[in-house]
């Protein structure tokens, strides 16, 4: 009974001691851990973290049987090589931070945009002008790669083509992508509810693991939206096959009316009434 009694006063003790601000901050460490774990999950760092873990036991082992000249290479490789790490990774850490700033934590603005019942018209408008020309180019086997921007601002990959700044209509996306066209090669970016840049390069994925049926278009469409929260169309020059990539997913074999509901739901934005009906719906689903 006295040990008993000395573990629950102990444990009460330490309760005491633990004010609002430790609360606070085993709360903020928490969800950073949680989130940092999401990411490597997300990315090809797992099997960095992996990779680390090993080499850290390798170094205890060499500690521990006295290897001194293999802890001595260990301890230098593990000292030198995080800045090797931060090079070859520059790509994962970029994304992760912008990862965050897409988060529920970074949406708040910096410059206020009117979500007015102009501003929804207008993004409808883009989507049914977008929607009917890939209704032609489908119709019609030409290739085409049309990226909706969003929060995560593509100057870099607008200095790779040519600004165009014109208004959005379904007959200037077709006559752009026209196979004879000097920019139907590239990628059109959407800004605004106007059509922004044509002829622009994109990164290809470097996801190991992709099918081999995907092909130039759809990598450089998973590439981008591998980086960004860009909306990505891609129509397939063979096949005539519609695809939307987003967050670095493909959805493949869409029809004018999936496609169209998918852009409403990307683009335009949401009620409250509808946040709390998608939640519900995703509990719905995990039970």
């Amino acid at each position: 009974m006295d040990f008993i009694n000395n573990f629950f006063q102990s444990i009460i003790s330490v309760i005491k001691t633990i004010s609002i601000l430790d609360i606070i901050d085993i709360i903020l460490v928490s969800f950073l851990i949680y989130k940092a774990i999401q990411l490597i999950r997300e990315t090809r760092a797992e099997q960095l973290i992996k990779g680390i873990i090993l080499f850290v036991v390798a170094y205890y082992f060499s500690m521990i049987l006295g290897l001194k000249a293999m802890s001595f290479i260990l301890l230098n490789i593990f000292q030198f090589g995080v800045l090797a790490l931060i090079v070859v990774f520059q790509p994962e850490l970029r994304s992760a931070l912008e990862h965050l700033g897409r988060s529920s934590v970074g949406k708040f603005r910096l410059f206020k945009i009117d979500d007015d019942k102009t501003e929804i018209n207008k993004i409808r408008n883009e989507i049914y002008a977008v929607c009917e020309a890939v209704q032609w180019l489908q119709r019609d086997r030409i290739g085409a790669l049309i990226l909706f921007e969003r929060k995560t601002k593509l100057g870099e990959i607008v200095k790779t083509g040519t600004i165009i700044n014109a208004d959005m209509s379904s007959e200037i996306i077709c006559n752009i992508f026209y196979p004879k066209a000097p920019l139907h090669d590239g990628a059109m970016i959407l800004r605004d509810g106007r059509v922004y840049a044509a002829g622009c390069f994109l990164p290809l994925s470097q996801n190991p693991d992709l099918s081999r049926e995907l092909g130039t278009r759809h990598r450089a469409a998973l590439g981008i939206s591998e980086s960004c929260d860009a909306l990505v169309i891609v129509v397939s020059e063979e096949t005539g096959i519609i695809s939307l990539v987003q967050n670095g997913v493909i959805k493949r074999n869409l029809n004018i009316d999936t496609l169209r509901v998918a852009l409403e739901k990307g683009l335009l934005p949401q009620k409250p009434q509808d946040k709390k009906e998608k939640k519900s719906a995703s509990k719905v689903t995990a039970k």
